[in-house]
């Protein structure tokens, strides 16, 4: 049978670190989003004083809920994406990412501003600055180590190449796009200062980066379509191509660093272009290929073999699978809505990140038992994708209804205006979808929670993906 790796035990202990690392910084963000949510909400956002709090929850649950969670997933792929080796180097990388993510939760309790900058909001103290230094660095040296000591593509074995090379190739956007940010560092203009400095330090390595996550969140559609038995019409060969569609972007961001300086116009606008532009050329196609696959309810993936016959989680897998292409689809066109500063901006990345934060969710759930972290249960595991598929989709519902009603983004509270009827509907839906959400986040740490404390010390059975990532 297929497997995603040579299934060395130290992968398979760093993995599963790594797992449990990402869902502590779930379960960290999630500790902010009432903030959010109530700060937002009408009537509860006028009662109570949570201005101040809604921008520090955002920066807390931001950096957490994307760069901590994203980061520790896509470091529990590459530890079992690679050949036996460097295992000190691993373990420092992620005993790195965890002193940042510590350094990252004292920093609120240490003065300085909340900047809203965009894909890396800040604290603006050394606390804070030191924790995602460390983060970072610690990112880096695990992407690294996946670009050393990689599992073969294999371009006569399509279908065991298109996984490998999803994982690998997002190592390298994320080394691109750590570059990027170094470059900014060191280029950005020196009369900047505050947000405006922020904003243009984390511009063209923040778009670069969303290229990763996409990469990652179709290896893991890849990977839950196989594990699910839906069949999916593409040929690996095209799976090849459109995860390379996805991969090549990243190098035309470096281009725009050689080509335009540092904050200028041009800087600016290409990477808008360039996230509008490449931002679906892969994920259009797959997810509507997987789409069709779930429709017809196939027997097997055509770029796998199955990972198990009669998977028990089979059918919640599917419903997370779709329910992340829906969003993540949902978030995609609202992106070609934008024609001002107002709640729209934020229903269109957050649909793409909640997609790949389900896929992620699910993904876990159906990686534990085979990491020794313990089975989940297939009644909670569908509400989970159930529930916090419709609560985001009503959330992103209520953000763009009234973002096309005048309410303008990072606002709370009286300062959002909510002064007709649709404001209040489109904002009151968005509180509502957001607290059905958390209800879904709560749904998948019970469950992981669940299993983890009923687990058995071994893997139940060898790892496998279907043949994604194999």
């Amino acid at each position: 049978m297929d497997t995603i790796a040579s299934n060395h035990d130290s992968g398979q202990r760093l993995a599963r670190a790594w797992i449990l690392t990402a869902v502590a910084a779930l379960l960290a963000s999630g500790l902010f989003v009432l903030l959010i949510i109530a700060s937002r909400a009408p009537v509860v956002g006028e009662l109570f004083p949570l201005q101040n709090f809604f921008h520090l929850a955002i920066v807390v649950h931001v950096d957490f809920s994307v760069l901590v969670w994203f980061g520790a997933i896509a470091a529990a792929l590459w530890s079992l994406n690679t050949r036996e080796g460097m295992a000190r180097t691993g373990w420092l990388a992620l005993g790195l990412v965890l002193i940042g993510s510590v350094l990252l939760s004292i920093a609120p309790f240490h003065p300085g501003e909340a900047i809203m900058s965009n894909y890396v909001p800040v604290l603006d103290n050394g606390w804070f600055t030191a924790g995602l230094l460390v983060f970072a660095t610690g990112l880096v040296i695990a992407a690294l180590r996946q670009m050393l000591i990689p599992l073969p593509v294999d371009l006569n074995d399509p279908a065991r190449a298109v996984g490998r090379f999803g994982i690998q190739s997002a190592a390298i956007i994320i080394v691109l796009s750590a570059g990027a940010l170094l470059w900014s560092w060191l280029a950005v203009p020196e009369f900047l200062a505050g947000p405006s400095y922020y904003e243009v330090l984390f511009w063209g390595g923040g778009h670069i980066l969303q290229f990763a996550w996409v990469q990652l969140m179709l290896v893991a559609w890849l990977w839950l379509a196989a594990a699910s038995g839906v069949r999916i019409a593409l040929r690996p060969k095209w799976l090849l191509l459109l995860l390379l569609a996805n991969f090549l972007p990243a190098f035309l961001g470096v281009w725009a660093y050689l080509q335009f300086e540092v904050g200028s116009p041009a800087h600016r606008n290409f990477f808008v272009w360039l996230m509008a532009a490449g931002g679906g050329l892969a994920a259009g196609p797959i997810g509507l290929a997987l789409l069709h696959g779930a429709w017809r309810h196939g027997r097997e993936s055509d770029v796998s073999i199955p990972a198990v016959p009669a998977e028990p989680l089979a059918g919640p897998l599917r419903a997370g699978l779709v329910w992340s292409v829906v969003l993540f689809g949902v978030g995609g066109m609202l992106g070609f809505f934008i024609e001002a500063s107002n709640t729209i901006v934020p229903a269109h990345y957050h649909g793409c990140i909640v997609a790949i934060t389900l896929a992620f969710m699910v993904l876990t759930l159906h990686l534990s038992p085979q990491l020794g972290l313990g089975r989940a249960g297939p009644r909670i595991t569908r509400a989970v994708a159930w529930t916090y598929g419709t609560g985001q989709l009503l959330h992103i519902a209520g953000l763009a209804w009234s973002g096309g009603h005048g309410v303008q983004r990072k606002t709370a509270g009286a300062a959002q205006g909510l002064e007709g009827m649709a404001q209040v509907a489109g904002m009151s839906a968005m509180a509502l979808g957001g607290l059905i959400a958390i209800v879904g986040g709560v749904l998948f740490l019970v469950a992981f929670g669940r299993a983890f404390v009923g687990r058995d010390r071994l893997p139940e059975r060898p790892l496998t993906s279907g043949g994604v990532g194999a």
